[in-house]
């Protein structure tokens, strides 16, 4: 238990590092929220079968893909900026 104490402590700490060192040096990307639409068009149909099958843990993945179709849909009006800044990739 404790070594998962340390080990999330750790995780943090360097996540909160890294988005300073990113804020600092102005390399912030915005969000793809068209990707976000999408997963939460995956993991809801995913999640709902999966909690019908008789796994009620799945019930979480049923919310994130609601949540993430929310943020994705929320969003919209960017999602024409998002698809043409992949095509330049």
């Amino acid at each position: 238990m404790i070594i998962l104490l340390i080990l999330s402590i750790m995780i943090t700490i360097f996540t909160v590092y890294w988005m300073n060192k990113k804020k600092k040096e102005g390399t912030n990307q915005e969000p793809n929220y068209y990707a976000f639409f999408i997963m939460g068009i995956c993991f809801l149909p995913l999640g709902s079968l999966t909690f019908t099958t008789g796994n009620p843990g799945m019930m979480g993945l049923t919310a994130l893909g609601i949540i993430y179709m929310y943020i994705g849909l929320s969003h919209r009006d960017t999602w024409k900026k998002d698809k043409l800044r992949l095509k330049k990739k």
